[in-house]
């Protein structure tokens, strides 16, 4: 599983923006078709656990391992 930093460092790559940071770092990406998709990032140095990692994926990032994995 990746961890928090791992996270941060796709959105950086990825194009995402920061738009808000306080106890967490919040991302924004506006897609073509004009979805904005979100997402939160902890500032914990840890891993993410594998449920939630794969919350994310799904419902925030909308990509695959294999594209999250290409892009860090």
């Amino acid at each position: 599983m990746p961890r928090w930093k791992e996270l941060k460092q796709f959105c950086e790559a990825d194009g995402w923006e920061l738009y808000k940071q306080t106890d967490h770092y919040f991302f924004q990406k506006r897609d073509d078709n004009g979805i904005i998709r979100f997402t939160k990032v902890s500032m914990s140095s840890g891993e993410i656990g594998t449920f939630l990692w794969k919350e994310i994926l799904k419902k925030q990032l909308l990509v695959t391992d294999e594209y999250f994995n290409s892009k860090i």
